[in-house]
């Protein structure tokens, strides 16, 4: 693996660890992490083309390989700019549809800038959904579905996930973003 690339996965994983597992923001992520169900693939993209190529091919690997029960796509430098990747993600969701995995797959969505629509970027509610780099979440509907039947409340954990970020405070979640970077 290349060191940009394991940079990259590295860095994804220090945040599923500390953040997403550490603190609990998806109650499922955890026993996915053990067991090795998460894939990560990088994209080193550097036109929209290209990206979409590669988020078909993983889409592709999801129906090849019933292992994977979730991929994070992390993309390099593509779209470092939150506009640009929601209009990546915007482009991603009717692939999504066009290729007929409407009810097969779902996407989730990450960024180093996430901002909610109306809420202030200094507002830690964002770090909910904040990540080390952009990156795209291929969920399997089939989990989604298992998870909303055995969790007792799968509605809630977003408001759940927003109180705790605002109670730990912008310097705490800032800290504990930048802490995933152990090579910096």
């Amino acid at each position: 693996m290349d060191n940009k690339k394991h940079q990259l996965i590295t860095a994804t994983q220090n945040w599923l660890k500390t953040i997403v597992i550490g603190y609990n923001i998806c109650p499922f992520a955890k026993h996915e992490f053990e067991r090795g169900g998460i894939h990560f693939e990088t994209d080193h993209s550097t036109d929209i083309e290209s990206a979409v190529l590669n988020l078909l091919t993983e889409f592709e690997r999801l129906n090849l390989d019933s292992n994977i029960e979730t991929t994070l796509v992390i993309y390099e430098s593509l779209f470092n700019d939150f506009e640009d990747y929601l209009d990546f993600l915007e482009h991603a969701e009717a692939i999504l549809i066009d290729q007929d995995y409407e009810g097969t797959y779902q996407l989730a969505s990450f960024h180093p800038d996430y901002c909610f629509e109306g809420i202030s970027p200094d507002d830690p509610a964002n770090y909910t959904n904040r990540s080390p780099y952009p990156m795209l979440h291929l969920l399997r509907e089939t989990s989604i579905e298992w998870a909303v039947e055995n969790h007792p409340n799968t509605e809630g954990i977003p408001q759940r996930n927003i109180e705790l970020m605002q109670k730990l405070g912008l310097r705490k979640v800032k800290s504990l973003l930048a802490a995933c970077y152990p090579f910096i």
